[in-house]
């Protein structure tokens, strides 16, 4: 089989982490798969481990950075993309007033302003290819903003508007758009001073949120196709719907309590 018929994904983000599980749960199953990451160590363990991946830095925020990287990567499977993994993300903790202004910036620069420039320098790709998906890293922080990690919550409401409105505009494109919505992962990124871990736990794997990102990008039939946001575990998934039914001073005092 020509480089050109293995299906691929680029994954930003993906040299530790959530990313990284992604990558290999891919690779596992034969895809040409791509991780670009501003952690040039972690990359090199990467390719070290696992040759045939294809590795290249990004700084997400760098438009620039991700046409090299985009073209770099595309150079290996034809010109085309099959899936793009907007993964990269970081979160600052503590109440706003006591996080940087640089901490509070890199928050908004990484998490939307990345995701939007991961997604339009993608687009040419995606768009030639029958099939393509763009997958947003949401999270649970953006069923009801989160105190303590205000500026990381209300970056994820932002995907979550992002991915609606990006899967009506680009339906002409025929690229299926979607986020996950998971609860804390373990990963560095939970390894944060906010009571919601403690209260709901630090239960999710990244091999959890690897599976269902290939779920995702794999829909079984029509209705499945219609379907935008995913849960990972059975917790986020009920309060995902739970927030939708139940009256919203009920949804604020639950969030109250969760978040200390």
């Amino acid at each position: 089989m020509s480089t050109s018929q293995h299906k691929n994904i680029f994954i930003s983000g993906g040299a530790s982490g959530i990313g990284r599980e992604v990558a290999l749960r891919f690779h596992k199953e034969g895809w040409i798969v791509g991780v670009y990451d501003i952690d040039a160590a972690a990359l090199e363990e990467l390719s070290r481990d696992y040759p045939d991946i294809i590795t290249g830095e990004l700084d997400v925020t760098n438009y620039n950075q991700w046409e090299e990287a985009l073209a770099d990567f595309t150079a290996h499977t034809g010109g085309r993309l099959d899936v793009l993994d907007n993964n990269a993300g970081i979160i600052g903790d503590h109440d706003i007033v006591d996080q940087s202004p640089e901490i509070i910036k890199k928050q908004c620069d990484i998490n939307c302003t990345g995701v939007i420039y991961g997604a339009r320098a993608a687009h040419p790709y995606l768009s030639r290819t029958p099939g393509a998906h763009l997958v947003n890293m949401g999270s649970a922080a953006a069923l009801y903003g989160q105190p303590h990690i205000t500026p990381y919550s209300a970056s994820k409401f932002f995907v979550t508007g992002f991915t609606q409105a990006l899967d009506l505009e680009w339906r002409k494109s025929k690229i299926r758009v979607v986020a996950l919505q998971p609860l804390w992962v373990q990963t560095a990124l939970a390894d944060v001073d906010a009571a919601s871990t403690k209260r709901l736990g630090v239960r999710i794997t990244p091999e959890q949120v690897a599976e269902v990102v290939w779920k995702a990008v794999h829909p079984a039939n029509f209705f499945e196709r219609q379907r935008h946001f995913y849960s990972v575990s059975g917790l986020d998934l009920t309060l995902r719907y739970l927030i939708r039914l139940v009256p919203s001073f009920i949804t604020r005092n639950v969030n109250k309590f969760v978040a200390g």
